[in-house]
């Protein structure tokens, strides 16, 4: 397990990015990466790949232009809705207890994409739902 305190991202040799306050922090792949045949599909609903993005866990194993490192949010007192698309008509997919941890991966349109816990439901929920890093 890596040192939870080194950063993740170095800019310009002094700024430091960590964005795990204490949590526990992914296995990043060591090494090259490569491709190496037809890359794996995602089981639908419970790992955090779409087209564009990606869990930086995955990299390695899912080809996808971005990887994000997560950026835990608790669910706020009066649960979630987590959904299949940023919209409010979008279909639901379960509710999220309150109190519990939602990796926010990516956030836009005042909707936060990310993952229940380490390997629970992947979808959208709205920023508002949401309280500050867990």
């Amino acid at each position: 397990m890596s040192d939870i305190s080194a950063p993740v991202f170095d800019f310009a040799g002094n700024q430091h990015l960590t964005a795990f306050d204490g949590h526990t922090r992914p296995e990043l792949p060591q090494g090259m990466l490569s491709l190496t045949g037809p890359g794996a599909t995602a089981e639908a609903g419970h790992l955090p790949v779409r087209g564009d993005l990606a869990h930086i866990k995955l990299a390695g194993r899912y080809f996808v232009p971005h990887y994000a490192v997560p950026m835990p949010h608790t669910v706020a007192a009066k649960g979630a809705s987590l959904r299949r698309a940023g919209k409010p008509d979008a279909e639901q997919i379960c509710m999220l207890p309150a109190g519990g941890t939602f990796d926010v991966l990516d956030i836009a349109g005042g909707w936060a994409w990310g993952q229940f816990g380490d390997d629970g439901h992947v979808g959208y929920v709205v920023l508002t739902e949401l309280e500050g890093a867990a």
